[in-house]
């Protein structure tokens, strides 16, 4: 039986086992990585915050402590690798040879490569670096080799995700793994919090997402461990404190007239970014916070000082309020078509460091509550849930993104969507899902194929255009506008491309001919299945065949 689950964050990543005894999953240390707090003195989320109130001494972990690792990643210059707590007490935070945020680029399937040693370095393989060398150490500690782990997920991931998670674990020596998303990880994880025939709204907001999950917990006797969890309904988005520390970057460059194109700024914009996730995790516990970077040729400063109702303002101006609020009403809504109104939500749990940001807490209660906020495991939910998970905990899910096929419209002289799965459907599938035809596109042709799409979030529109916080290979921080080809690039996501044709006519079809007749369903592992006949032969050539991996 599997006993090891794994949430890799964009600030800090938290391993967790499942203690048999107790019957619930606590957090595994791993020394020299890690770093051990005592429950009552959780700190923000972010590796600045690491400094604050941690166990004294080598003393070990005890059940109630929640052990962090950074989510950083140093590459020295003689060839060596300082991983999460080491860059901390190494000093190379700031260092343009560190890497943070890595599952937000790796999310965004960013293209920035910083430049090293005559070798170009990608965050992708950053976070590979990063976790297979935790994992490493981790499987080594518990002696894993043939047991199952599982993996958490962004509610808003998509399968280039899961195939990077799949890499890691196979690097790792960890080949045997499950997926699950981080909101019903959470529910999991809130342990006695969390009571048989209650629903629940999780709410998870760390340094990448906001994932926001609407749950039941059900009575199952039959189940390992008594408890299991329905998912009602389920939304994200592509906000999180990282995105909240470039706003404060880009409002101290305005403050400040300066731009980050200037040549100074370039070179302060990593310290400067560090100054900004400073003082966001300051604002969650003072009244006000200073950004200050020294220019260390020139000696100019470049700063801003910051209350906790400029921080508010800051959000609302960015319109964070607006998009946590969509978020909620989207799950809420998934939940309400289910038989399942707001009034019968037993608490709302909040999840990941960036509910720690007062603001965030006040638009919460405002929204359902002061009594029904509960804030009590914001850093080791998600992992707790998910070693439950792999333990024999299990949920009833459903398809958490649409999938379409695209075709080509001629009357627009461009490419058609056609949705296949809705968002909200329950699997395995009993009957098909639905039904096309495929027609040859000219004579003679001999293979034929369906182009299978999953669709992203697509954001609202706001006042500015949408950007986006990049490194250059120089390792300067950028805000870049995202162009409409980006937009679209990360809103339509090609499943089948390496294997787009996978029907064959024999004999050759003709233009026009309506050749096969393919239905679709999905079986327990959320694979699309498709069944075709050819139409001329009429023979089935596919039956429950599987051609993309849903999530």
């Amino acid at each position: 039986m599997g006993r090891l689950g794994i949430d890799f964050g964009t600030s800090n990543t938290v391993l967790a086992v499942w203690d048999e005894s107790r019957r619930e999953g606590r957090t595994l240390h791993v020394p020299d990585y890690g770093r051990v707090f005592a429950l009552e003195a959780m700190p923000p989320s972010g590796p600045g915050s690491l400094t604050q109130t941690p166990r004294p001494g080598a003393a070990p972990p005890t059940p109630a402590d929640v052990s962090v690792i950074p989510s950083l990643i140093h590459y020295t210059a003689d060839n060596r690798r300082w991983v999460g707590q080491q860059v901390l007490q190494q000093n190379v935070y700031q260092s343009e040879r560190t890497f943070r945020w890595m599952k937000r680029f790796i999310a965004h399937r960013s293209p920035a490569r910083v430049r090293l040693d005559g070798r170009e370095l990608t965050h992708l393989e950053a976070g590979r670096d990063f976790l297979s060398t935790v994992l490493t150490f981790a499987a080594a500690e518990l002696n894993v080799q043939d047991e199952e782990v599982a993996f958490t997920m962004p509610v808003e991931a998509y399968e280039h995700y899961e195939n990077w998670l799949a890499g890691v674990a196979e690097q790792s020596g960890l080949p045997r793994f499950r997926l699950l998303d981080e909101p019903s990880a959470a529910a999991l994880g809130y342990g006695a919090h969390v009571q048989p025939g209650h629903v629940y709204l999780i709410f998870d907001f760390g340094g990448g997402t906001l994932d926001v999950a609407l749950v039941r917990i059900e009575d199952d006797q039959g189940a390992p461990t008594g408890r299991r969890c329905r998912v009602l309904g389920k939304a994200g988005t592509d906000l999180g404190g990282s995105t909240i520390d470039h706003w404060l970057f880009q409002e101290v460059l305005r403050r400040n007239g300066r731009s980050d194109a200037d040549d100074d700024v370039r070179q302060l914009s990593r310290a400067l970014l560090v100054e900004c996730e400073s003082a966001k995790e300051r604002l969650s516990t003072h009244p006000r916070a200073d950004v200050s970077v020294l220019h260390p040729r020139t000696g100019a400063v470049l700063g801003a000082e910051f209350s906790q109702q400029d921080l508010e303002e800051l959000l609302d101006r960015n319109e964070a309020f607006t998009r946590l609020d969509q978020t909620i009403r989207r799950a809420l809504n998934a939940g309400r078509e289910r038989g399942y109104a707001e009034s019968d939500l037993e608490a709302v749990l909040m999840v990941g460091g960036s509910s720690l940001i007062p603001p965030v807490q006040r638009a919460l209660q405002r929204m359902f509550g002061r009594d029904l906020v509960k804030l009590d495991r914001p850093l080791d939910a998600v992992a707790r849930g998910a070693a439950a998970f792999v333990a024999g905990v299990d949920f009833y899910d459903h398809i958490q993104h649409d999938y379409a096929i695209r075709f080509l419209n001629p009357q627009k002289g461009g490419y058609d969507y056609r949705a296949l799965v809705k968002r909200g459907t329950p699997y395995p599938t009993r009957e098909p899902l639905a039904r096309l035809t495929v027609k040859a596109t000219h004579d003679g042709q001999a293979q034929m194929g369906i182009a299978i799409f999953e669709l992203g979030e697509v954001r609202p529109r706001g006042s500015a255009e949408p950007v986006e916080l990049v490194f250059d290979p120089s390792g300067a921080a950028r805000v870049m506008q995202l162009t409409p080809e980006e937009e679209e690039r990360r809103t339509y996501f090609w499943l089948n491309e390496s294997s787009p044709t996978f029907l064959e006519a024999d004999p050759p079809a003709t233009k026009g001919e309506a050749r096969f007749e393919v239905q679709f369903g999905i079986d327990g592992n959320k694979r699309l299945l498709i069944t075709a006949r050819d139409l001329m032969t009429n023979r089935v050539t596919h039956r429950d065949f599987p051609v993309v991996k849903l999530s």
